[in-house]
């Protein structure tokens, strides 16, 4: 009876750390009870400031007058690096970028000097068509604006951490870190840091429980802008390896495979003492 009992509580305490590890790791564990009422999401918006890069096309009906407004085609799509000996075609080719100045302005061809820091890619669109039609040059242009050098951090316990481009208005914390891998077992799901800095200089930090769905979607740090910075916090586990400096007593691996040895001995002398009870 006793041994039965013995059994029983080892089988407990296995319940109860498998429940405690799925806390630990398992994304939005609020998210059946979560009430979408409360959920309002931040302002997507993408503001350009000094030292950004965009590439901006103009198209009209008119090919020949098209060309007055747009920068020389180059031979190398932004970011890649197309090879000296590659054939560009018309499709393939690049367009060089503009860089907005310490005063938030951009050069435009026959347009001069724009103001752009401060705006969003689609008020940088309006803004190019408005003035393209009401100095009378373009009466149908067609804007396109992209990013060109945008990009965010990740850092710390994901699979792939490093630097990332951003394309779209709207690039999610959770999209970030999938691109990066995903986090490891060994990130703090609760702790996850987003380093951010406005266009005057100053840095704000912002933390987020990945547990918690309502701390995820109502976070300022939802949607990512450009130079952010995702910090993945270690577990004290992994930051206890980091500092074995192989030293093999004060590794946890060898503890680890110690205490399965002796879970195994006292398992193999229990089932021997419950035979021989019964025989």
């Amino acid at each position: 009876m006793k041994n039965h009992k013995l059994y029983l509580l080892i089988l407990t305490c296995l319940l109860f750390t498998s429940c405690a590890t799925d806390k630990v790791i398992s994304y939005f564990q609020d998210a059946q009870n979560a009430d979408s009422a409360r959920i309002a999401l931040p302002s997507p918006d993408i503001r350009f400031r000094p030292e950004d890069k965009l590439a901006i096309i103009v198209n009209c009906k008119d090919p020949e007058l098209t060309t007055l407004f747009n920068l020389p085609y180059i031979t190398r799509t932004v970011g890649v690096d197309m090879g000296a000996n590659t054939n560009i075609s018309g499709s393939s080719r690049g367009v060089s970028s503009y860089v907005i100045d310490d005063e938030g302005n951009i050069d435009f061809p026959v347009l001069g000097k724009l103001h752009i820091a401060g705006k969003t890619r689609n008020e940088v669109i309006n803004y190019i068509k408005n003035e393209l039609i009401t100095r009378n040059l373009v009466n149908d242009p067609i804007v396109t604006v992209e990013y060109a050098n945008l990009q965010y951090a990740v850092l710390g316990e994901v699979r792939s951490p490093g630097r990332y481009n951003i394309n779209s208005d709207r690039t999610t914390l959770l999209e970030a870190l999938s691109r990066a891998g995903d986090m490891t077992i060994n990130g703090k799901r609760k702790n996850v840091m987003v380093i951010r800095s406005d266009s005057l200089g100053n840095v704000m930090t912002h933390t987020v429980d990945l547990t918690s769905i309502d701390s995820v979607v109502n976070s300022p740090v939802y949607y990512l802008c450009q130079n952010d910075m995702i910090y993945v916090e270690p577990t004290k586990k992994r930051a206890r390896e980091s500092t074995a400096n192989g030293n093999v007593f004060s590794s946890p691996s060898f503890w680890i495979s110690t205490a399965s040895a002796v879970a195994t001995l006292v398992s193999t002398i229990l089932l021997i003492r419950i035979r021989a009870i019964n025989d």
